[in-house]
């Protein structure tokens, strides 16, 4: 058979598609197909030929001479070929086929290997390969079926008007025509009176019903038989360019019915964009809904400011904040990119498809999407803020609680027998040496009571700072506090009664003991100090800076400093009970161990008032406080670095958030390549955000580590996580809506058919009036962009009116300022090619065979199942009084299509 290369290319001029060499290649070297295709070729010729009252009878030899073929293309061309040369020298016969080859050529089909020489010495393949040619291009080319090739189109119309046939499966032009039943279903389907008795065929009669095709083709449809039943039987698979040649015979014959196919078609298409419009709403109002429901519900929880006022309740608090955070959020984000993604993608496809723009209903536009949003994040922080800020709060809380109860313990163990002792009367029944150490005892008690007044004080300061603080257990604070300072004022009101009873027995007893004296006013100062020394040295603290430990850590040196003299005090305290008892002993003087100024003593080491053992015990919490302070050292050094280490992620992670982001507002100028280079510059930066994810994760780590260690500022750097979350949120929602914005002018270009030179010359003016780069314009910018543009707006009135019609265009939704989506779809769409109701209303008037109203079986038999209900459940009852039962009015649905009516 022919082997040959056939390149038959379709541009906007006409040529149509490009043959695969392969398959030509394999459907010539059968010598079944071609028989077939010489009975095809043949018998398809003569059906033009006969026009011109003349035919062939062999294929290769009757096109020898070049005149039958001129005169086959002038006749299925309508057009005058030049004039053949009539001699029959061989010359005069390859002239006549190059006229013939030439006038093929210049419709634009390109021939390779087929010369004018083998056409006259008779070759088979090439006279084959030109008729097919012919066919391809003057029979097959102009059917078009949805923007398809002429062969895929062609097997879509088979399948198409075959598809209510369930015996039928047309997947081919070969094996799927061999049983006869798809000729007989193309012919019922459009002409069900040829053959009325079609159900009662079978696949298992392929003789049968191929020749009740052809004879009712042949004899109603005028034909020609083309093909042999028996030939496509026998062979295994019939050749599907003989195929293709008789199915498009049928094509033509019912291109009457074509019309209604095709306004079946722009119905489907305009019903199924109105249809995913409205699961686009749909979808729209869902999301908007549950999404405002969930943020509706949590607001009540990051608005409470309720705990039971300790620790232990706020930390849980924090970890429940952390939990929303981590878990609960992070899909609601993405709902909400998602949510503005599909209402942009619904109101472009709306503008693309003349349709009104879409309006949410109250309280779910996106706007108020964005306020509550806003209102979230708002929560959030003032949440977290709180949060803090009470940990802070009861920490110190329990610790001046802790500090209180360790004073009040102090003081009240000193002051324990004291107003016993202050009320005594043992004075008045002592001797004049008893009375005298009385006296001086009475004195040391008053330098003793002297110093623990700034105690009563630091513990009345701390109590008053507990009520300022509101700690929760303020009422046993406060009576403690009560007791300890009504108790300190009988204690003054005693000692002032005794001191002056004391002074009137004085006049009666003058001898004194020096050296008891002496004792008694150095060891009570030296045993205040002890005191104060040993309450020092085990005061709880609290630090959160490196500076406040190394001040505890100076102080407690400077307190280091001044053992030695204290020691040397402690040596001549008990230097003088060694005087004490040397005396006694001495002149055995009565009562002369006992000291009666004090009861401290320097040797008795089981009593709590002993000196000696208050100062084995200050020397032994030294060092425990040395260990305590180092301890505290290491743990703020530990903060310190953890500082660093969140400071040293933070400053990397944002300025690399701030550089993206600059990035993405780059590309979205749009000035920076084509549209589809823009797109995957956003999808590759989407990726690089994503996969730079897990910094911020490191990130949240090293702050939640920061936070458990209660460290609540870092001078290391400026960033808080709460910037970073926002920048990162920031970022996404940012690269999001670009990739939406180019996707929406990518399809708004080429449902348009603007070119990339007029794109970016209209985003290089919606810039150039952008000058704030915020991505929209004012109407005065917008305004000044039209006019640069070329477009006449007059400074009348009239001018005015037209500038508001145009921002009703525009911007239906009165938000003020006019996105470059709606600046890009107004300069294209009236120059442009859509569809409208009137079209609507024309193709359903062919479906309805010219009537004002439409039958549901109508519908049913030109529709798709889906797109025909469809339209049955939304169409108005004919209300004309030419109506008939079951009439549908399809002119008020088309025009609510578009908006012009309610649907």
């Amino acid at each position: 058979m022919v082997e040959m290369t056939m390149t038959t290319m379709m541009d906007v001029n006409g040529v149509y598609m490009e043959q695969e060499e392969e398959w030509e290649r394999e459907g010539l070297l059968d010598p079944a197909w071609e028989k077939q295709q010489r009975k095809t070729f043949t018998a398809w010729c003569n059906s033009h030929l006969r026009k011109a009252g003349t035919g062939i009878d062999n294929i290769e030899d009757d096109f020898r001479n070049g005149l039958k073929l001129m005169l086959l293309l002038e006749v299925i061309s309508g057009e005058t070929l030049p004039k053949p040369d009539r001699g029959k020298m061989r010359f005069h016969k390859i002239a006549n086929v190059n006229k013939a080859l030439d006038f093929i050529a210049s419709k634009g089909v390109k021939l390779v290997s087929i010369g004018a020489e083998e056409i006259v010495d008779g070759n088979t393949k090439m006279t084959l390969g030109m008729i097919w040619t012919i066919i391809l291009r003057f029979a097959i080319q102009d059917i078009s079926v949805e923007e398809m090739t002429a062969k895929e189109g062609l097997l879509l119309w088979c399948q198409r008007k075959t598809a209510p046939y369930k015996n039928v499966n047309v997947q081919n032009f070969h094996l799927s025509f061999k049983d006869g039943l798809a000729f007989c279903a193309l012919i019922h389907r459009h002409r069900p009176d040829l053959i009325p008795n079609y159900n009662q065929l079978s696949k298992d009669n392929p003789l049968e019903n191929l020749n009740l095709a052809f004879d009712v083709a042949e004899k109603y449809l005028d034909i020609p038989r083309m093909l042999d039943p028996e030939d496509l039987i026998n062979t295994p698979k019939p050749d599907e360019r003989a195929i293709m040649t008789y199915v498009s015979c049928y094509y033509h014959a019912f291109q009457g019915a074509q019309q209604a196919e095709t306004a079946a078609n722009r119905i489907c298409k305009v019903l199924k964009v109105n249809q995913e419009n409205e699961r686009l709403m749909e979808e729209y109002e869902r999301l908007a809904s549950d999404l405002l429901e969930w943020i509706k519900r949590t607001l009540p929880w990051l608005e409470s400011r309720q705990t039971d006022n300790s620790l232990a309740g706020v930390q849980k608090k924090l970890d429940e904040y952390r939990q929303y955070r981590r878990k609960h959020k992070p899909p609601r984000v993405e709902q909400k990119a998602k949510l503005e993604t599909n209402f942009n993608t619904l109101q472009t496809k709306l503008r693309l498809s003349n349709r009104p723009a879409y309006m949410p209903t109250e309280g779910k536009m996106v706007s108020d999407i964005a306020n509550a949003w806003k209102g979230l994040e708002g929560c959030e922080k003032s949440f977290e803020e709180w949060l803090l800020s009470e940990m802070m709060r009861l920490e110190r809380l329990d610790h001046l609680a802790q500090k209180f109860k360790h004073k009040s313990d102090i003081h009240q163990g000193w002051t324990q027998g004291k107003e016993e002792m202050l009320s005594s009367q043992d004075f008045r029944s002592c001797r004049l040496p008893e009375l005298k150490a009385l006296k001086k005892k009475h004195e040391a008690f008053e330098s003793d009571l002297a110093a623990h007044q700034d105690r009563v004080e630091q513990i009345a300061a701390i109590a008053q700072e507990l009520n300022a603080l509101d700690y929760h257990d303020t009422a046993s604070v406060n009576a403690r506090c009560q007791l300890i300072c009504d108790q300190w004022d009988r204690l003054g009101s005693l000692t002032q009664s005794r001191r002056q009873a004391l002074e009137e027995a004085e006049r009666v007893l003058e001898k004194i003991d020096q050296l008891h004296l002496e004792f008694a006013k150095r060891a009570a100062p030296f045993n205040n100090w002890l005191d104060g020394a040993r309450e020092d040295l085990v005061d709880m603290f609290i630090v959160h800076t490196m500076e406040e430990i190394q001040g505890l850590l100076d102080a407690h040196e400077q307190f280091k400093a001044t053992l030695g003299e204290a020691d040397k005090e402690y040596q001549s305290i008990v230097g003088l009970v060694q005087q004490v008892e040397s005396i006694a002993s001495q002149h055995s003087i009565p009562g002369g161990l006992d000291n009666p100024y004090t009861s401290l003593t320097a040797k008795d080491e089981s009593s709590p008032k002993d000196i000696t053992s208050k100062w084995a015990e200050v020397r032994q919490l030294v060092p425990q406080r040395d260990g305590t302070l180092q301890a505290e050292l290491r743990k703020q050094q530990n903060n310190e670095l953890m500082r660093r280490q969140f400071a040293e992620k933070a400053n990397s992670v944002g300025p690399w958030i701030e550089r993206q982001m600059d990035a993405v507002a780059s590309i979205a100028m749009g000035m920076q390549g084509s549209l589809e280079d823009q797109l995957v510059r956003l999808k590759e930066y989407e990726q690089n955000v994503y996969a730079y994810k897990s910094h911020m994760e490191e990130l949240e780590k090293l702050n939640q580590g920061i936070q458990e260690s209660m460290v609540f500022e870092n001078r290391y750097t400026q960033y808080t996580m709460e910037t970073l979350r926002v920048g990162w949120e920031q970022l996404l929602t940012s690269i999001n809506r670009n990739i939406n914005e180019v996707e929406n002018q990518i399809l708004t270009r080429d449902s348009k058919g603007i070119t990339q030179e007029q794109l970016n010359e209209f985003r290089s003016s919606f810039n150039h009036f952008d000058k704030n780069r915020v991505g929209h314009l004012k109407p005065d910018e917008y305004k000044s962009c039209l006019v640069s543009l070329g477009y006449s707006l007059g400074k009348d009135k009239q001018g005015d009116i037209d500038f508001q019609r145009i921002m009703a265009i525009v911007d239906p939704n009165n938000s003020g300022y006019v996105l470059f989506d709606a600046f890009l779809d107004f300069m294209t769409r009236e120059s442009t090619d859509s569809d409208t109701a009137e079209q609507v209303i024309d193709s359903f008037r062919i479906l309805a065979g010219d009537k004002p109203y439409i039958l549901p079986d109508e519908l049913r038999r030109e529709l798709p199942p889906d797109q025909a209900e469809y339209c049955i459940q939304r169409m108005q009852p004919y209300k004309g009084p030419d109506g008939i039962p079951d009439a549908l009015d399809y002119m008020s649905f088309s025009t609510a299509l578009y908006g012009e009516s309610d649907l």
